[in-house]
This record gives C-alpha cells, sequence and structure tokens, in this order.
C-alpha cells in the first residue's frame, strides 16, 4: 500500500510505495571522488506504472538510471529488479531490462531492421523471435516503411524513435527512459509518448527521466522529484503540486492604474503581487472561484478592465519551488 513518508532533509512529505514492486530501492548511495551524487535514495515502481524521475541538472537522475541499468556500481544501497538482487543477480537482471539512453545509441551504417535484429540477438532472441519482434516494433514506432534504410540517412525524430524501438524489442518488463525525445520534431515526440504508455497498459514498468514537464503531466502515474541525490517528494503530479503550496495567480490589466486598496479586504486570502506595468496587476489567490470576486471587486472600484489571464499551478511550478529558481550548473550526474 502507498504511504506517505517525511523526508527528513528536505521536510517534504509525499506519497512513496513500500518495497513490494519491480522495482525497489533501497538507501541508494554514490560518491564520485569528493563529490556526493546520491544520498540515501529509495522508492518503489510497480508492475505497468509510469514514474517521471525528474530534477534539476546534477540531481543524480542519469547516475540512478546508469546503476538501475547495471551500467555504474552503486556505493551503498539495495536494488531488486524483477525479484533479482542488482549485486547478486545482474546478468538475470539485465535479460529483464530495456534501457534507451540520452545520446542515440545506434549503429548508422546499418539499417534500421540490422539494428534491431543485432539488440534481439543480444537479449537471446532465437532468430524467427527476432524477426517477428522487429517487424512489431518497427510497426509500434511507425518505420516499417523505412526499415532498409540505414540510420545515417534518417531524420533525427525518426532515429529516436528506432533509439526506443531498440530498447524495447525484447519486450522487457522493465524499461528505463533517459529524456528520449530531447530535440524531437512535435509528430515524433507524440509517438513516442504513446508507444511508451502503449507498453506500460501491456504491463511493462517505466522509469522515465525527462525536463520535459508537459509530458510527465501527460503519461505518468506518479513523480520521484530528486534534488542533490536525495528524494525531495514523491507522488502523483496533483500531490506534487500540493506539496509545493503554489496558488493560482490571476493577472489583470487594467485600462489605468487601478485605484489604491481597490481589492477589498473581504478576500482576506488575496495576496497583491507586484505588476511588471503599473496598470497591471498580480493576484495569488485560494482557488479559483476567487476570479469571479476579484473581477466585480474591479468593476466596482471604477477600474476597466482590459484583458486577464489565469494560471493553474502546474508541475513546473511545484518543481521551481521545490528545487529552488536559482539556475545550478552541476555536472551531469
Amino acid at each position: 500500500m502507498p504511504q506517505l513518508c517525511l523526508n527528513p532533509a528536505s521536510g517534504n512529505i509525499g506519497t512513496v510505495l513500500a518495497p513490494q514492486g519491480i522495482v525497489d530501492v533501497v538507501g541508494l548511495a554514490k560518491s564520485y571522488g569528493s563529490r556526493l551524487v546520491l544520498h540515501d535514495l529509495s522508492f518503489s515502481v510497480r508492475a505497468g506504472e509510469v514514474v517521471g524521475l525528474l530534477g534539476p541538472n546534477g540531481a543524480g537522475k542519469t547516475t540512478t538510471l546508469s546503476i538501475l541499468a547495471t551500467l555504474r556500481g552503486a556505493d551503498a544501497g539495495t536494488v531488486r529488479i524483477a525479484g533479482f538482487d542488482l549485486r547478486a543477480r545482474p546478468g538475470a537482471i539485465r535479460r529483464k531490462l530495456g534501457f534507451v539512453p540520452q545520446a542515440i545509441a545506434l549503429y548508422p551504417s546499418l539499417s534500421a531492421y540490422q539494428n534491431l535484429d543485432l539488440f534481439a540477438r543480444v537479449q537471446g532472441l532465437s532468430a524467427s523471435e527476432a524477426r517477428r519482434s522487429c517487424a512489431a516494433a518497427l510497426e509500434e514506432v511507425e518505420l516499417s516503411d523505412r526499415a532498409n534504410d540505414p540510420v545515417a540517412t534518417l531524420s533525427g525524430g525518426m532515429k529516436r524513435r528506432l533509439n526506443l524501438a531498440c530498447g524495447v524489442v525484447h519486450r522487457p518488463e522493465v524499461l528505463l527512459l533517459d529524456e528520449p525525445t530531447v530535440g524531437v520534431d512535435p509528430q515524433s515526440r507524440e509517438k513516442i509518448l504513446k508507444t511508451i504508455r502503449a507498453l506500460a497498459r501491456a504491463g511493462a514498468t517505466v522509469i522515465y527521466s525527462t525536463h520535459y514537464m508537459d509530458e510527465v503531466e501527460r503519461i505518468c502515474d506518479r513523480v520521484l522529484l530528486i534534488d542533490r541525490g536525495r528524494l525531495v517528494a514523491a507522488g502523483t503530479v496533483a500531490e506534487v503540486v500540493a506539496l509545493a503550496g503554489e496558488h493560482p495567480r490571476i493577472e489583470i490589466t487594467f485600462e489605468r492604474e487601478p485605484p489604491p486598496n481597490w481589492c477589498a479586504r473581504p478576500l482576506l486570502s488575496v495576496n497583491s503581487v507586484a505588476g511588471a506595468e503599473r496598470n497591471k496587476v498580480e493576484l495569488k489567490l485560494d482557488n479559483l472561484s476567487q476570479v469571479r470576486e476579484v473581477l466585480e471587486q474591479a468593476r466596482a472600484a471604477g477600474g476597466r478592465v482590459l484583458e486577464f489571464s489565469v494560471h493553474s499551478p502546474n508541475l513546473s511550478d511545484a518543481f521551481m519551488t521545490l528545487t529552488g529558481r536559482a539556475l545550478r550548473d552541476a555536472e551531469p550526474a
């Protein structure tokens, strides 16, 4: 059962799963020399679940995925994937995994089909199984008509889709994705996201690292937000947004500067925020039901409203609040 957990380091609360998933991580730690990259990281992911792994640059996302993919060793902690202990049975885990790195991992001189066949055979599929799986994977990412074309001739979006296909051609139980849509065209991006959701519906467990918050809001069942190697928030998108304490905002543009104290005190929970221009005002609200009241007070005060816009808090707002708004350029992790 899910349980609420307080992270002592951050003071944040989020929904974390007790260790019972297809992927169970407990107390993971990793350092590069004196630089601590992961510190006591714990989480669990269930079968058929898409979990977004979020964090600023250098937060430890890629290091986490690399450890789960058995490409790097952890300094401490335990990882169990599909029932196997990572330290004791890395070979067994590799057969359960599909890993799609951020860098495109394809052989440019080979055709799309040949790349898929190579990855399928490396994963132990027989020749007949590989043929069937390659054909299915090409159809999933809509590249069947380019099966015999050299990868070097494919567009960037096509290469991204093929990169994904190579990671899933053997139908893994667990799929690790590191920014699979970076730099792609809208059509390819849409196809990649639909493919990921389809794989999850078929039972795959997906851990999805990305900087595109709208993608997480669309396809992820839960969010794991890490910062400086620690888990600072976990839960559904709505839970993480609520955890950040963000509020709806309304920006009003008046014909001229509004009169002082035009927003009457009965709306005690409305907080004025300085606007960029004297005839613009931004208000922070407790809830969206206050929008009508604010506009009515603006009209009653004699201020002519030219336009207004309402912003509901989203995952991007929560991300900035929970990790800090200052830009931090760190070494990739």
